[in-house]
């Protein structure tokens, strides 16, 4: 290797010096400016001057200037020694300013070479060596539509490799490094209204860290960067007016719904319908964003994988499990969940109803885990049946120690068991989409009928006039087939969901449920959710009859009409019927209300948290319940 400098003191009539000859002059050269300037010999200057041009990134180089260019760079990292930034300020922005996406390979190598070097200089370049390369995990964005162009995209993984393989050095060598990076990443963190662009790319250099020995080291806060990241973009796609105009129809029957094809030909009917989020720009953001973080949890081994999931089990504990608003990124936890549903499928559930049944947890977390347990038992694909009915028992004895204990005491007001009727409610709908697939197992099926159904459904708190009607109904009528309602209902009470107590618990104040785990409506990153996610029109109930051709996979895509122009005016009902719109059809069976106790219970904490819902309207108003009565 070899480059070209030029020195009139020098013997070699050609002016060629080979790379062991130019290492020495450039440590000779940043020796001599360490001094004030006019005590500087003004030659040395001159070639001080010539490196600091050769080094400015700012114009186009030559092929003869850029291996001049590398030439500078590996004697600067033989001699970081002797850079100071008093002296060398000029030289030292030169190199922390450096866009590496614009540099050839060669050039970009040396230049991360110098990069490591500097950073173990103690307690000299650290954070600013750090920070250029953290500021390069986003490539150039250009055009009107702030895109990053085809020659970025093509150098996009061999880039963020060399980058996180750079920072993985640093940390190796210098102990503060780790922490240094952490901070650094925090402020650079993109932010709400940054392009969907950078964003992405930001989030996938950074996950790309997230490995080995790194990821032990800084995994977890990375990790909850991306999550509440996800989280403050879900909770500002605004939904006010979804399902506007069916608050008064059922789960199912809104679920089920026919929809006539639209007289002109177009399509829009129940398979045709499809939800477009096009131009909600906090949506597309999302969307994209979901797509990284599934890739990169579907990259990892077993072993990395169950790591992964121990620490996004707390990040979810601590935050998403009180997000009043999240629509999309507790489905993170969904997704990781099916990539082992043996293990972190059966642990989650157990998880989310131990923090339901444990006395100690904060009223807010356990009505929002019930929510979440109901929710994930009924639409995860990949649950066996035999977890789904080891969780019920748990629920159910909850509820069947709670009637013993309010038993001993005196009746108190329907508002005060709110966690008790919750887990009713999430009982009966969990078998609403599994009793089937339940009564298929003997021994699952002999389990089932020896859980205390008939003492819980009777006790005078009376949960089926209660809990939600159209959950109620349609759980009496499936246990009714099964014959399971018999050992608990008389004949007289199968018309409890029409009593006044449930006109008038379900009219001003009735018992709302969030399903987190709603149908999944991001149309990018729907592939990694769908295969594992049950829609209703897939379940197959006790009483539909097993000759009805129900196995066409158009016909789960249920998608019936709906007023979706709440998002910020920017949705959009695409009414095309080819075979990609069927993929991004909508299935509707949701109950939560915009406003619920749940949400003022949220509002009325002393920490100001929020339960986690999918924003739905509701004709009830805002309910003034507080939180109140023991529970076991």
């Amino acid at each position: 290797m070899g480059a070209e400098l030029r020195r009139d003191d020098m013997a070699e009539e050609a002016g060629v010096i080979r790379d062991a000859v130019a290492f020495r002059l450039v440590e000779h050269v940043l020796q001599s400016v360490r001094m004030e300037p006019f005590l500087v010999d003004p030659r040395d200057m001159e070639q001080y001057e010539k490196m600091l041009k050769t080094l400015d990134t700012s114009k186009r180089k030559s092929a003869d200037d850029e291996a001049l260019y590398v030439t500078y760079l590996k004697a600067l990292s033989d001699a970081v020694s002797k850079i100071d930034i008093m002296y060398h300020h000029s030289l030292l922005n030169n190199i922390f300013s450096v866009r590496i996406w614009y540099l050839q390979r060669d050039t970009m190598v040396a230049l991360l070479d110098l990069l490591t070097r500097l950073a173990a200089v103690a307690d000299q370049y650290l954070r600013e060596c750090l920070q250029v390369l953290v500021n390069n995990f986003t490539p150039p964005i250009v055009g009107e539509r702030n895109e990053v162009p085809p020659w970025a995209v093509s150098r996009k993984k061999d880039i963020f490799s060399y980058l996180c393989e750079s920072l993985k050095t640093i940390s190796d060598t210098v102990p503060l490094a780790p922490r240094m990076l952490r901070d650094i990443i925090d402020r650079s963190m993109p932010k709400l209204f940054d392009n969907k662009a950078k964003m992405i790319s930001f989030v996938e250099c950074m996950l790309g860290l997230d490995t080995d020995r790194m990821g032990d080291l800084i995994g977890a806060i990375l990790l909850a960067k991306v999550v509440d990241l996800l989280t403050e973009l879900d909770v500002n796609i605004t939904w006010e007016d979804i399902l506007q105009e069916e608050h008064d129809k059922g789960i199912f029957e809104m679920e089920l719904e026919d929809l006539d094809a639209d007289d002109d030909g177009d399509g829009f009917g129940q398979a045709g319908t499809k939800v477009c989020f096009g131009g909600n720009a906090c949506a597309e953001k999302l969307d994209g964003l979901m797509v990284v973080v599934c890739e990169h949890l579907k990259s990892l081994d077993r072993q990395c994988l169950y790591k992964e999931f121990v620490i996004l089990k707390t990040i979810f504990r601590a935050s998403l499990l009180r997000v009043h608003r999240s629509k999309f990124a507790q489905f993170i936890m969904f997704y990781t969940c099916s990539l082992d549903p043996k293990t972190l499928g059966e642990d989650f559930a157990v998880f989310l109803t131990d923090i339901v049944t444990e006395k100690k947890e904060d009223p807010i977390s356990r009505m929002s885990a019930v929510s979440y347990v109901g929710s994930y038992l009924s639409r995860a694909r990949f649950i066996s049946a035999d977890t789904v009915v080891t969780i019920l028992k748990k629920l159910v004895d909850w509820c069947v120690d709670y009637c013993d204990h309010q038993s001993k005491r005196e009746a108190t007001p329907i508002p005060n068991h709110q966690l008790f009727y919750a887990t009713c409610q999430a009982v009966m709908y969990v078998l609403c989409f599994r009793l089937r697939s339940i009564m298929d197992y003997p021994n699952l099926k002999s389990d089932l009928f020896h859980m205390p159904f008939g003492f819980l459904f009777r006790h005078r708190l009376e949960p089926l006039k209660v809990c939600l009607p159209s959950i109620v109904n349609e759980f009496l009528r499936q246990a009714k087939v099964a014959g399971l309602v018999a050992a608990f209902v008389d004949p007289a009470a199968e018309d409890a969901i029409e009593s006044d107590l449930s006109r008038t618990f379900g009219g001003i104040n009735r018992l709302d449920m969030f399903f987190p785990f709603d149908p999944y409506l991001l149309k990018e990153s729907d592939r990694y959710i769908r295969p594992n996610f049950e829609f209703w029109s897939m379940v197959k109930t006790t009483y539909s009859d097993d000759t009805d051709d129900d196995d066409d996979e158009l016909e789960d895509l249920d998608a019936p009409e709906m007023n979706v122009g709440s998002l910020d005016d920017h949705v959009e009902i695409d009414i095309n019927s080819d075979d990609d719109d069927l993929e991004y059809s909508m299935n509707k069976m949701s109950i939560t209300p915009h406003h619920s106790f749940l949400h003022q219970m949220a509002m009325d904490s002393d920490g100001g948290l929020s339960m986690p819902a999918r924003i739905r309207p509701s004709t009830s108003p805002q309910s003034r319940w507080a939180m109140s009565g023991d529970s076991p």
